[in-house]
């Protein structure tokens, strides 16, 4: 833990770009990472929790160190300092006992740990919203996309199952265990660079949540389908449903982002996922030609991911109310535009990582009782961090009449 108190600048450095350049946590570590080859993995882990810890925390450490938020890498200095002999040095933040000496920072602690948008370091706008639709469950359920998240990785059946990955791990030196209600999913049990593990060079693996996995089963995709991922960004549930289909059928992975396309064809490769087919959706005629074509219709959709701030913690600082605005009226745009594609008796799933019933349950609502001659509900689940120690996500099954 000494080393990476000597590595301030970086920390400050990929702070900046997370709060004013608008790169995500992920992405700003990476670009430290690649400016910093010598670093060993320890280093490493050390400093992408640093910055994860800081930016979950990000409200509560201004206001202990009774500043106004500032961007500066000057004004940061002392913010990090103070992580370090805070925050940094325990899992918990019960911190009385480190600041009993100094009277004003003790005042600020109580203060804090009293007020629920200090304690948990969330926005005003975001946790009166939150409060109003879960009332007295909105302080636990804070607290539970608030903690550290766990490592969960995806079995790429196309070359290797379950158990015999877990003896692969156990090899590397890894402690791994099944998740029960998966049959893919494995909870990696210690903390280590999982990307430079042979058997996660080798295609064996991909890191996905357990949550996010459930969606393709909630698909129930089989071989030989005909099967469209309407927004398939790089890919991680169009692999998974390549896995459930045994390479047999056809599946159509979509995105209107090109980079995410070229990015799901090389792992696509690398995973052995060979029925994948994708399309850059330029223009309508990219999907108005696959009206009524589709066996299944996966539809995950853009949202606010506040479902993911364990491991996105960013997120609650970059979304506001407008964006809210914007991205259910979008969700609303692409169920009504893409639900075509689904022939009669084809199935299709909408899902989100969000919490919030504005970008789930709702938006199903809203559709079906403009569509309930052509779609009914077959069933839907949620899963949360609080109940299920998972990302938050909602999803809906519906069949086409």
């Amino acid at each position: 833990m000494k080393r990476i108190q000597y590595q301030v600048d970086e920390i400050a450095d990929a702070l900046i770009r997370v709060f004013t350049q608008d790169f995500y946590v992920k992405k700003s570590i990476m670009i430290t990472f690649k400016e910093n080859k010598e670093w060993d993995d320890e280093l490493r882990r050390y400093f992408a929790d640093t910055i994860y810890d800081i930016t979950r925390n990000w409200r509560l450490l201004w206001y202990l160190i009774d500043k106004e938020i500032t961007y500066s890498k000057e004004a940061l200095y002392p913010l990090i300092e103070f992580y370090f002999s805070s925050l940094g040095k325990q899992d918990s933040y019960t911190l009385e006992g480190l600041f009993k000496e100094d009277e004003g920072l003790h005042e600020r602690l109580i203060h804090a740990q009293e007020l629920r948008v200090l304690r948990e370091s969330i926005p005003d706008w975001l946790d009166d919203l939150c409060s109003k639709e879960f009332n007295e469950r909105w302080d636990g359920l804070l607290t539970a996309l608030n903690k550290k998240p766990k490592t969960v990785i995806r079995t790429n059946t196309h070359k290797i199952s379950r158990n015999d990955l877990k003896m692969i791990l156990r090899k590397e030196g890894i402690q791994a265990e099944s998740i029960p209600y998966t049959i893919d999913a494995i909870l990696m049990k210690d903390r280590i660079n999982i990307f430079q593990l042979q058997s996660y060079k080798q295609g064996l693996f991909e890191v996905q949540n357990d949550a996010s996995q459930m969606v393709s089963h909630f698909l129930d995709p089989l071989p030989g389908m005909r099967v469209i991922d309407v927004c398939a960004g790089e890919g991680g549930k169009s692999l998974h449903l390549s896995c459930l289909m045994q390479n047999k059928g056809k599946i159509i992975a979509m995105d209107t982002t090109k980079w995410k396309l070229i990015e799901l064809r090389k792992r696509a490769s690398k995973a052995g996922a060979e029925n994948i087919e994708t399309r850059h959706i330029s223009s309508s005629k990219a999907y108005k030609r696959l009206k009524d074509t589709a066996d299944r219709v996966l539809l995950d959709v853009p949202c606010s991911g506040l479902g993911t701030l364990r491991r996105n913690p960013d997120i609650k600082w970059k979304l506001g109310k407008e964006d809210l605005k914007r991205l259910t009226y979008l969700q609303h745009d692409l169920l009504q535009r893409y639900s075509p594609l689904v022939k009669k008796g084809g199935r299709l799933v909408y899902s989100v990582c969000s919490i919030l019933s504005c970008e789930g349950e709702q938006q199903i609502r809203t559709f079906l009782d403009a569509h309930s001659s052509d779609f009914s509900l077959v069933k839907e689940k949620r899963y949360w961090p609080d109940i299920d120690d998972t990302d938050g996500f909602y999803m809906a099954l519906l069949e086409r009449i």
